[in-house]
């Protein structure tokens, strides 16, 4: 019996060369932590807003707009862990498919490094994506909207298909973590403008 089981498919193979692994790996990674993001989001301010504990914090003498800056920073120490996911996942699959032959290929050091290199914009991008779910989640006050809408972000942004990948297309990926950004502005500059009830 042949251990190529995740290569073959009815048709021939379905991977034939390693960058489709690196594409399934990458956008596994980032769907993961694009929704564990949209609970941070949840967590921290979504839940603070509907219970109310939110006006606790804006009766400080500090500037509401930096309390909750603060608050949306922590989603940006995901890249961190986002990067560091990659790697160690594609590298232990590297080093599993010496031994196993999970995938026809090998790959090279060279190829490695290109590939951890290749992930950067799309890590950087799935950032700015999850903040996306933010604004929905403020103005309904609601951490199932928050994560619900996360989910649609994760459908659209790492959608895989050979032939028309839109997890692969940097400028969907780019132009969603724009979207994401803006919401995030809006979301601080507006903040003043928010009653905490």
């Amino acid at each position: 019996m042949s251990c190529h089981f995740l290569a073959q498919s009815e048709g021939g193979l379905l991977i034939t060369i390693y960058p489709d692994v690196y594409i399934l790996i990458g956008a596994s990674v980032r769907a993961t932590f694009i929704v564990f993001a949209s609970v941070l989001i949840a967590k921290i301010v979504i839940e603070e807003y509907k219970n109310n504990t939110i006006l606790l914090l804006f009766s400080y003498p500090i500037s509401r707009k930096k309390i909750i800056n603060r608050k949306l920073m922590l989603i940006i120490f995901d890249v961190h862990s986002m990067m560091l996911s990659n790697i160690v996942v594609a590298g232990l699959f590297s080093i599993i498919n010496i031994y196993f032959s999970i995938v026809p290929f090998t790959l090279t050091v060279n190829q490695f490094l290109g590939e951890v290199i290749n992930i950067v914009p799309f890590v950087i991008a799935s950032t700015g994506m999850s903040y996306i779910p933010l604004d929905f989640g403020m103005s309904n006050h609601s951490v199932l909207a928050t994560i619900g809408l996360s989910l649609i972000v994760v459908a659209i942004a790492c959608a895989y298909n050979p032939a028309i990948s839109l997890v692969t297309f940097i400028l969907l990926q780019l132009g969603l973590a724009a979207v994401g950004g803006g919401i995030a502005y809006l979301g601080i500059r507006n903040i003043e403008k928010v009653d905490g009830i």
